[in-house]
């Protein structure tokens, strides 16, 4: 049974990436500090739910740590009472907005964990580590669709510096010390289980209430809306094709998105761009109920569209997202009215 090592596995992907392995019969081992960004009562029903999948006929095992990726001596333990076939890296201190507001904790979630990570994956000779980067590093670039040989040295938010620092810092350890790592640059997630930051759990929660809903930009954004599923459905593929060193880069003419070193970028997007109004209509379609909407100026660290190219992605590993919006906002309003009973 080979074991692999889910950061954030409380966290939304995490879960389900876990779910995913624990259902196919894998040792999971989760790694999440619980901290109270969002929810800890949602959290603490996720991780419920994957005890409740392992303890299934024929499901694999999950075990689970409570401990900040911070804290160097807490990763150091747990690479050190297992050996890991994969290293999943899903944790991270998340939201644009909020990194306005509170700078310091991205730099100790994205930046100090992610470098714990590094060096525990280095010393234990971890076959592979993928982990999680942001559509969010596009920043200023306008060149639509974002592909990941795009230039992205101009990001608008904190999140999305850190998310880029963390490209930087695995390419790093891939070229000195030959550890595998794939990045994967996931646009605007969204499915049951969801974060209640995220737009689609906000104006679900907000219609059903009589709430007014606020729509940033008046409306005038799009964004790449990629169903849980899917996303889930490229990590593990990316993580089970180990990253080896594109024998065509040259230093020349660098393409980003590859290295000389066992290094990769993807991205896991719908690559089908939906307008805001669209996007809410389709939820007022769901819950027969018209929303109430509060127009509102653009936000600091927000960007106006979002759209990925993932040539490179269904080139490598033979798979793009393909769930319409109208199944998968059906799927979490179902999720939603069954886990919250409303």
């Amino acid at each position: 049974m080979p074991t692999h090592l889910v950061t954030g596995a409380a966290g939304f992907i995490g879960f389900h990436y876990a779910a995913r392995l624990i259902r196919r019969g894998e040792h999971v081992v989760g790694f999440d500090n619980v901290n109270d960004y969002y929810s800890i009562e949602l959290k603490r029903d996720r991780l419920r739910h994957l005890a409740e999948i392992a303890d299934a006929p024929g499901a694999g095992r999950f075990d689970f740590v409570e401990a900040d990726l911070a804290d160097q001596a807490a990763v150091d333990a747990v690479f050190e009472r297992h050996s890991f076939a994969r290293v999943v890296h899903l944790a991270a201190q998340a939201g644009v907005r909020y990194s306005v507001s509170h700078p310091r904790t991205y730099v100790q979630s994205n930046l100090v964990g992610f470098i714990n990570i590094l060096e525990a994956c280095r010393h234990a000779a971890v076959p592979h580590l993928t982990y999680a980067s942001s559509s969010s590093v596009y920043g200023a670039n306008r060149t639509i669709p974002f592909a990941v040989s795009d230039n992205v040295d101009h990001p608008l938010s904190l999140y999305a510096a850190s998310k880029k620092a963390n490209e930087l810092m695995a390419h790093t350890y891939s070229h000195l010390y030959r550890l595998p790592t794939t990045g994967l640059r996931f646009f605007t997630v969204y499915g049951p289980w969801g974060r209640p930051d995220m737009a689609l759990f906000l104006f679900t929660k907000a219609i059903l209430e009589g709430q007014p809903i606020d729509v940033f930009n008046h409306g005038r954004m799009r964004r790449d809306f990629t169903y849980i599923d899917d996303i889930v459905e490229g990590v593990d593929r990316t993580s089970e094709q180990i990253a080896t060193p594109d024998e065509a880069w040259s230093g020349e003419r660098p393409d980003p998105s590859t290295s000389n070193a066992p290094y990769r970028i993807y991205n896991i997007g719908n690559h089908q761009p939906v307008e805001l109004e669209t996007f809410i209509s389709l939820i007022e379609a769901k819950l027969g109920i018209e929303a109430k909407r509060n127009y509102l100026p653009m936000q600091l660290g927000d960007v106006t569209e979002t759209y990925a190219d993932i040539e490179a992605l269904r080139q490598a590993v033979g798979f793009s997202p393909q769930t319409p919006i109208e199944t998968g906002i059906g799927h979490f309003v179902d999720w939603y009215r069954d886990y919250y009973g409303v």
